[in-house]
C-alpha cells in the first residue's frame, strides 16, 4: 500500500517506520524543506523518501496527518478524494491556541479536520498511544501483552483499512464509534487517553465512556 505522511516529528516518523518495516511504500513530509529530512531518510535506510506535503497526498493510498492540531489548516485540500485519511491530531490549548468550538465541545478536532479537508474518509487514530509504546511494544497477535488502540471513524471501510494496518504494526484496534462522539471518548482528558491497555480491557473502558 502506499502512505503519505504528513507530519515528521515522533508519531508521524514512528509510523514511517512501522509501516515501511511491513512493505508498504511510504513517503513523508514536513512543513518545511524535504531535505531537512535527510537523516529520516537515512535512519530508515532509505526505505521512507521525503517529498512536500502536496507530493505526500498525491502518492498515498492512505494520507496519515500527524501536525499540531493549530496548524490543520496549513494542510492540502486537493487529491483527497477517495482516499483514507489518518488523523492522529491532539488539540492542546497551550499549544494550539483556543479554539472556541472545541472549548465548548461543540465539535471535536478531527471533525475540523475532516470539514477542511472536504469530508474526506477520516479515521482517528494513534493519537492515544504514547509515541514511545508505538515505536517498542508491538507483539505478535495473541500476546498477552498486546496494546490495543483506539480508533473513530464514521465510514466503515476506512476504519477497516485503518484497523488492519494496526494490526499489521503489532497492536490490536478497537472500535470507539463515529467520529464525533467515539473520538470523544480517547481525545486529550478521557479515560483511556495515554492508558497501556489490552483490547478487552480498553473495550470495557470505552463502554463506560
Amino acid at each position: 500500500m502506499r502512505i503519505g505522511i504528513i507530519g515528521a516529528g515522533h508519531i508521524g516518523a514512528t509510523l514511517a517506520r512501522q509501516f515501511s518495516r511491513i512493505g508498504h511504500d511510504v513517503v513523508i513530509s514536513n512543513s518545511r524543506d524535504p531535505e531537512t529530512l535527510r537523516g529520516l531518510v537515512e535512519e530508515l535506510d532509505g526505505k521512507v523518501r521525503a517529498v512536500t506535503p502536496a507530493e505526500a497526498v498525491a502518492f498515498g493510498e492512505v494520507v496519515v496527518v500527524s501536525i499540531p492540531y493549530g496548524r490543520y489548516r496549513e494542510l492540502p485540500t486537493e487529491g483527497l478524494q477517495g482516499k483514507v485519511v489518518i488523523d492522529t491530531c491532539n488539540y492542546y490549548p497551550e499549544r494550539d491556541g483556543r479554539d472556541p468550538d472545541l472549548d465548548s465541545d461543540a465539535t471535536t478536532s478531527s471533525e475540523k479536520i475532516r470539514d477542511h479537508l472536504g469530508g474526506a474518509d477520516l479515521v482517528k487514530a494513534f493519537n492515544s498511544i504514547y509515541w514511545e509504546n508505538l515505536r517498542d511494544r508491538s507483539r505478535p497477535k495473541g500476546d498477552p501483552e498486546r496494546l490495543a488502540i483506539p480508533i473513530s471513524g464514521s465510514d466503515e471501510e476506512a476504519k477497516a483499512v485503518v484497523a488492519g494496518l494496526i494490526r499489521d504494526i503489532g497492536f490490536d484496534p478497537v472500535d470507539a464509534g463515529y467520529l464525533g462522539p467515539g473520538g470523544r471518548k480517547h481525545q486529550p482528558g478521557a479515560k483511556v487517553y495515554a492508558a497501556e491497555l489490552t483490547a478487552d480491557e480498553l473495550s470495557a473502558l470505552l463502554r463506560t465512556g
